[in-house]
Order: C-alpha cells, then sequence, then structure tokens
C-alpha cells in the first residue's frame, strides 16, 4: 500500500473526523515551522489525540517565554484525520490561526523525522464497503431523529439539525460529521474514529444517546 507523508500535531483530546475542518491556534515554535513546511511542501497536516505524556513542561512561563520555546512531548495516537492546512491569521509576536481542512483518515507507520516537529510515513484507514445503503441511511435518519429528541429545548440545536447540510449527506459523511456537534469524552470519539465500519459508528452514537437519557 502507498504510503502518506503528513506533518503530526499531537494535541490531547484533539480528535478529528474526516470532511470536518479543524481551526488551531498556533503558538509553538516548533509548530509554526511545521505550518510553514506544511505550505512550502505540498505537506499534509495530522492533528491527533495522544496516549500519554512523554515530557512536561509545567514551569511558569510568561507569553514572551511560551512563544519562544516548546511545550510538553506527548506519544500519539496511531490513528487521526490530516488535510491540507491554510493559514488564516498571523499575528506580529509569530503566533498564527490556522485551517487544517481534515480530508481522510490515516495511521502512522514509521517517525522519518522527530525534531524539530515530527514527520510520519503513514496508510490510509478506510471504511468496509456498504453492504446495505439503504439500512444505513435509515439508521442515519433514527439517529437523526433521536438527535432532535434530546435537543428539543435548544431552538439552535434544532436548527442545524433541521438543516439541509444534515439532511442531504450520505450516511457515512454523518457518521463522521455529527461528532463534531457531540460533546464527547475524547476516549469515545478515538474509539469511533477507529470504527471502520459506517453502521457500527451509527449503532454505537445511537446506543450512547439513548443510554443517556
Amino acid at each position: 500500500m502507498n504510503t502518506i507523508t503528513v506533518a503530526l500535531f499531537p494535541i490531547p483530546n484533539a480528535v478529528n473526523f474526516p470532511g470536518v475542518p479543524c481551526p488551531l491556534h498556533v503558538f509553538e515554535p516548533r509548530y509554526r515551522k511545521m505550518v510553514k513546511h506544511c505550505l512550502d511542501n505540498d505537506m499534509l497536516m495530522g492533528v491527533c489525540h495522544t496516549e500519554k505524556i512523554l515530557h512536561s513542561n509545567k514551569k511558569q512561563q510568561t507569553l514572551e517565554d511560551t512563544l519562544n520555546s516548546n511545550q510538553s512531548t506527548y506519544k500519539p495516537c496511531t490513528v487521526f484525520s490530516a488535510g491540507k492546512v491554510e493559514i488564516l491569521e498571523e499575528l506580529e509576536d509569530g503566533r498564527m490561526a490556522i485551517m487544517v481542512d481534515m480530508a481522510q483518515r490515516l495511521e502512522l507507520q514509521q517517525e522519518v523525522q522527530t525534531l524539530p516537529f515530527g514527520i510520519w510515513q503513514c496508510t490510509p484507514v478506510q471504511d468496509s464497503p456498504v453492504e446495505d445503503h439503504a439500512s444505513l441511511e435509515q439508521l442515519k435518519k433514527d439517529l437523526l431523529a433521536q438527535l432532535l429528541v434530546v435537543t428539543q429545548e435548544s431552538p439552535d440545536a434544532q436548527d442545524i439539525l433541521n438543516g439541509e447540510y444534515w439532511n442531504t449527506i450520505s450516511a457515512t459523511e454523518f457518521s463522521f460529521a455529527i461528532n463534531g456537534l457531540l460533546g464527547m469524552d475524547a476516549s469515545l470519539k478515538q474509539h469511533l474514529l477507529e470504527m471502520t465500519v459506517a453502521e457500527d459508528r451509527l449503532n454505537y452514537l445511537l446506543a450512547l444517546i439513548n443510554n443517556s437519557e
């Protein structure tokens, strides 16, 4: 299988799904360099949840210290989403507002650069083929209907869920995108991200919602 080269940005609790853009505020020197490297070399940026901390920088710092030194280092989760990065704003002190257009799901294979930031060879993580599209679409409708029930006291949420986007995207796209609206623990989101059957993701979400009532 062909590999894809990705610059990796490990952030605790940052679980992102394909098709869901990821806005970030970047201030560490190594990751500002990574953004520029991705743009200069047409390289994808991955943003991943972390398994554990490898090195902690706990000392108190001024803003100037923070902008001129790297912070804690983490062991990345092996499955994550990646895409092209865009700088939305760059401040005089170097801080950046960026957007990563998450296009695909990848799995880490081999690290080819450690410093000043990690670059990895990765392989795509593909869903299993859908066997019954009609059943999957019905499952999507069931989940959307249940979400409308549990958010009936939130007009804003109702407006979003009743919008054209959520009602017209495919069930597979929905099984990823809906996670951006749900407040879930990062470990649950990571579990969903690693599932490779769209039906399993939708059933898992439906069970979570039903059990939370």
